[in-house]
């Protein structure tokens, strides 16, 4: 039996493969440290982002990925993908822009959320979680599977509050619960069509992004958690996530599909 390789980059390594991150445009964000982290191992990778308020922020982001991995190693595509129009957008910019064929990996990390209770939340407020948290990662599967072949990788990107019954993040938590259940559904419809693909969700618990301001009641929220962490006392960091998502993007991970991965110290650990 053939020794298991001791070089962990070549382990993971991801040369010659493309990536799509949604929703990693800004560059102290968990979309942009996943791009860069599959960029470092070999990826080429599509940065994706949809607001003008955004955009000042994506240069820093090609910046630190091409000093890591030099140039060619990333596009840019400004896309709405909560829309099909958007997602087939982001998917065929991609392929374009590297000049290639497939696409290998696909990260859905874009997401929109609003505090507060359910019931005071307006339709269009409903809508606007559901369309960037389901509906967005239902379309761009539905664009990227024509590019996808053998070995090819889904990762959502989710929450620990979709286990946690937290009362400012119902909507929040409602949508991503959703995304948790299309992971467990797609793992089945999409790894028994010959091609091994794998679909798992990451959930990350509390990590210091532009989605955690220093308010009190984020910072209440902010405690509260990480008083239930069980690894550390502290919270996440991009990069902890980043970490389980290239192992989940890598051909280590073939034979995990299907899951609902905490990445949050062991807030939601039984």
């Amino acid at each position: 039996m053939a020794s298991p390789s001791t070089d962990p980059k070549s382990a993971l390594d991801l040369t010659g493969k493309v990536a799509i991150i949604t929703g990693s445009g800004k560059e102290n964000g968990i979309g942009a440290g996943i791009a860069l982290a599959l960029a470092r191992a070999g990826a080429r990778v599509a940065v994706n982002y949809v607001s003008e308020s955004t955009a000042a922020r994506v240069p820093q982001v090609v910046a630190a990925i091409e000093a890591a991995a030099g140039e060619g190693s990333v596009v840019v595509v400004q896309a709405d993908v909560s829309t099909p129009e958007g997602a087939e957008k982001l998917v065929e910019k991609t392929v374009e822009g590297f000049g290639v064929d497939h696409v290998d990996i696909l990260v859905n990390n874009a997401a929109w959320g609003k505090g507060g209770p359910i019931t005071a939340c307006t339709p269009e407020e409903l809508h606007k979680a559901f369309s960037t948290v389901v509906y967005g990662p239902i379309y761009l599967i539905k664009a990227a599977i024509p590019y996808m072949g053998r070995g090819g990788r889904i990762i959502n990107i989710g929450t620990v509050a979709s286990k946690l019954a937290i009362p400012m993040l119902p909507l929040y938590a409602a949508s991503k619960a959703a995304m948790d259940t299309l992971t467990y559904s797609l793992a089945q419809e999409l790894g028994r069509d010959g091609k091994g693909i794998t679909v798992n969700t990451v959930a990350p618990g509390p990590i210091l992004t532009d989605s955690m301001p220093p308010v009190p009641q984020v910072q209440a929220l902010k405690e509260w958690l990480v008083a239930r962490t069980r690894a550390e006392e502290r919270v996440g960091t991009v990069e902890d996530v980043a970490d389980a998502v290239l192992l989940l993007a890598s051909e280590k991970s073939r034979w995990i599909t299907g899951q609902y991965i905490s990445v949050s110290g062991g807030i939601t650990g039984n």
